[in-house]
């Protein structure tokens, strides 16, 4: 396809000239950089908020909340940009983002917390997908591949940064500031978006898929809170939660295929690129989870520094991400996909194998090396299947195609959050009943210090044993990303 033909698609699809898309880039970026720093700034600050509001058994709910709204709404936004442009959905996204994050500075206590959260997923359900949708409606072939890459360097350009500052914020500030700290970044993002973003959109009926939207919402719920809840659960509540999901998911799929509108299309599964791609992406959330979530408790809790040391060994995994993601678009041009996905997945094996080997003793430094390699290979793996994916779809596709592949790896984060929750939880389970704060207050090392050795010892080991089951879980993800990546199709890459 010719330079010139790309603009045209562009110019038709947006309205707007294809000179102007650098500005539009910039807006759509906007939109992602605040669902970025997000993440890792609350990760970091969760022991110091465990700490003061207490509810420790919640901890998981607090990123399981927010995950899964965000994960169940992804599809129903990126359906809704196809159909009715990508500004309105941005603009609603960033509104009820910024409004979740205001109410989650006031919480006053976990249960709050995590309503509030539900409030924030709602917004950044928009965001992601979208504004990644908008950038690949602006941007074809190897010059997608390259912006992609920015993205990720971007979007994990504010991961570096979101430890630092979360860091920052608990130690100088309050904790509430590491909510309130979206505001000034998601009014930028928005005007940005009104004043660059102006789309011609052909507007006819249409059928807004509410039977699938519903489906998809109540059988990943039932599925999340079935895994969060598990050590609380008798089994026939855990029987009757799996058998939910399981017959809420399995009618999905078949109503999917009547609907003259679906919110998830069914061809998109059979597509091979797309369908590894969903995979891959589903073990990747997870993965990312692990990481964000628990590897900052096992620094403070089980290894005994401070949120500071905590933030610098999740930067390190932040750090080499876009790194990867830009190398990927150059294996890609002179390569495959497969090439690209299987050489991230053989550093991600190696970070994760790494990462089973921390103790009590090790130095920060041993957990940094881990999370470099393992960031190293999500990125090449996020960024070649998003280019991969996007490159495979038109316009009138390619919003619901990237909110799937999105929507797995939210639904992959939010399935770690609970399933991972689940197992500290059972580890736990002497120290949680009736000994809830004390689990807690264990994540500060002041508090700690004032303890004898034989109350802390027994505490530390039932920490270091469940959290070690979580980084073994790690290591079989990365084999499975590496079979995905290896049954992708042969000789198939930007350069051909």
């Amino acid at each position: 396809m010719s330079a010139e033909t790309v603009k045209d698609e562009f110019a038709a699809a947006s309205g707007i000239h294809a000179e102007n898309r650098v500005i539009v880039f910039i807006a759509a970026l906007g939109s992602v950089f605040i669902t970025a720093i997000e993440s890792t700034i609350v990760a970091t600050a969760m022991p110091t908020i465990v700490a003061d509001l207490g509810g420790f058994e919640l901890l998981s709910w607090v990123f399981t909340a927010y995950l899964l709204t965000q994960a169940v709404t992804t599809p129903i936004y990126g359906r809704l940009s196809d159909l009715y442009g990508r500004k309105p959905i941005l603009l609603l996204g960033i509104a009820l983002f910024l409004l979740g994050s205001v109410l989650c500075g006031l919480a006053w206590n976990m249960i709050s917390l995590v309503g509030f959260r539900v409030v924030q997923g709602l917004g950044a359900g928009a965001l992601m997908p979208v504004g990644r949708t908008l950038i690949g409606d602006v941007y074809h072939g190897a010059d997608r591949a390259r912006m992609q890459g920015y993205v990720s360097s971007v979007f994990v350009g504010a991961a570096v940064l979101g430890p630092v500052v979360g860091a920052f914020l608990v130690a100088h500030t309050s904790w509430p500031m590491v909510f309130w700290i979206n505001l000034p970044l998601g009014l930028a993002a928005g005007a940005v978006l009104l004043w660059a973003l102006h789309e011609k959109v052909e507007h006819r009926r249409h059928r807004i898929d509410y039977g699938g939207s519903a489906l998809i919402c109540i059988g990943t719920s039932a599925l999340m809170f079935g895994l969060a809840q598990a050590a609380s659960l008798s089994l026939g509540t855990m029987v009757l939660l799996f058998g939910v999901a399981i017959a809420a998911l399995v009618t999905f799929v078949i109503y999917e295929q009547y609907v003259p509108e679906p919110i998830w299309p069914t061809n998109l599964w059979r597509d091979r690129v797309v369908g590894s791609g969903n995979l891959a992406s589903l073990a990747l959330g997870v993965t990312m989870m692990g990481i964000a979530a628990y590897l900052p408790v096992y620094i403070q809790g089980v290894m005994g520094d401070s949120a500071f040391v905590a933030g610098l060994t999740l930067m390190s995994m932040s750090a080499s991400s876009p790194i990867g993601a830009v190398l990927a678009g150059r294996i890609m041009l002179r390569a495959s996909y497969r090439t690209s996905a299987s050489a991230g997945a053989v550093l991600y094996i190696l970070g994760s194998a790494m990462m089973t080997l921390l103790d009590p003793h090790s130095t920060p430094y041993w957990a940094m090396a881990s999370g470099l390699l393992m960031g190293f290979g999500i990125g090449m793996n996020n960024n070649t299947y998003m280019v991969a994916i996007q490159s495979d779809s038109g316009w009138s596709s390619r919003g619901i195609a990237t909110s799937a592949f999105i929507f797995s790896r939210i639904l992959g984060q939010a399935l770690g959050a609970a399933a991972f929750g689940g197992i500290l939880n059972a580890g736990l389970s002497a120290y949680l009943t009736g000994g809830g704060d004390l689990v807690a207050r264990m994540m500060s090392p002041e508090f700690r210090d004032t303890l004898p050795a034989e109350t802390v010892a027994p505490l530390m080991a039932e920490f270091d044993h469940a959290l070690h089951i979580v980084f073994v879980i790690l290591v079989a993800l990365a084999a499975g990303v590496m079979v995905i990546g290896l049954l992708l199709p042969k000789g198939r890459g930007l350069g051909r």
